[in-house]
């Protein structure tokens, strides 16, 4: 399944370079892109494993950026 995620408030072009790099080692991630003008992230994850990979994303954006709210 692959999926495009808003990233509300995500206003600096490292941050979004430590996201993608974060995301793209959580266990199920097939592909991730994450875009700072466009303020989101397109995650690629096998349909049977993709609500888990998503939760841990979430988890791990929060941590390297608190401020931004994900929409997916």
């Amino acid at each position: 399944m692959k999926k495009t995620i808003k990233l509300l408030d995500l206003d600096c072009g490292h941050c979004a370079d430590k996201i993608q790099n974060a995301v793209k080692k959580i266990d199920g991630v097939t592909s991730v892109s994450v875009n700072f003008l466009g303020q989101k992230m397109v995650l690629e994850a096998p349909d049977d494993q993709f609500d888990a990979v998503l939760a841990e994303a979430k988890a791990l954006i929060k941590q390297i950026e608190p401020d931004v709210t994900v929409k997916a």
